[in-house]
């Protein structure tokens, strides 16, 4: 484990979060299933838009199995107001999975949102939150967190998604107008309440946008 993936879990734990380490994306499954689901088999699951949780195959598992009472806030045939309400219900949610923009040494986990269901999530509403979060999202303080964000997370993010902002096409942030602009929504979290509410799972893999 670097350096930095050892500074930032030990800042993590300082600041109230229970964390995890992870060799590979595999581990990080094998934690998830072994260490945290559990708690959380019998009740009410949602999720957030995220490569790192897609590579891990958490996903994946969980929506191979029937019996799980999962809100599935991605579903090509629902409809956009059917959409709008599930991500409102995924805010009642016993637990939440999910990943971080970015990650400081000092232990603030940051993200930026379009619609804010997911910012919204990670701060008030679902009972636990579980935070997948690969290791080139580990920057030194807030300022480079939000750099992050705006130049490396957010261009790709809505090139994915095929939005028509300046940031597509020259890969960085003009803090733009657009009415497809996708950062609107910032969630910094300094301190995690209640205690051991937000789970993260740190891996030691280059995971995620």
């Amino acid at each position: 484990m670097s350096s930095a993936l050892n500074r930032c879990h030990d800042a993590l734990i300082r600041n109230g979060f229970d964390v995890y380490l992870a060799a590979s994306r595999e581990e990080a499954k094998q934690i998830f299933f072994e260490q945290i689901f559990p708690d959380f088999r019998n009740d009410l699951i949602s999720w957030a838009d995220s490569l790192t949780i897609e590579a891990t195959g958490v996903l994946e598992d969980l929506l191979a199995n029937p019996g799980l009472n999962m809100i599935k806030t991605f579903d090509p045939e629902a409809g956009g107001r059917e959409i709008v309400e599930r991500r409102c219900q995924a805010l009642l949610a016993d637990l939440f999975l999910t990943g971080s923009n970015a990650v400081t040494e000092c232990g603030k986990l940051v993200s930026l949102d379009m619609i804010g269901n997911r910012t919204a999530a990670i701060a008030f509403g679902p009972k636990n939150v579980v935070q997948f979060i690969g290791r080139n999202k580990i920057v030194p303080d807030l300022e480079a967190a939000m750099a992050r964000v705006k130049n490396i997370a957010a261009p790709i993010n809505a090139k994915r998604h095929n939005m028509a902002t300046p940031c597509v096409k020259t890969g960085r942030c003009h803090d733009c107008s657009s009415p497809q602009r996708i950062c609107t929504t910032w969630t910094i979290m300094d301190k995690c309440y209640p205690k051991g509410r937000i789970r993260v799972v740190l891996i030691d893999e280059e995971l995620g946008l």
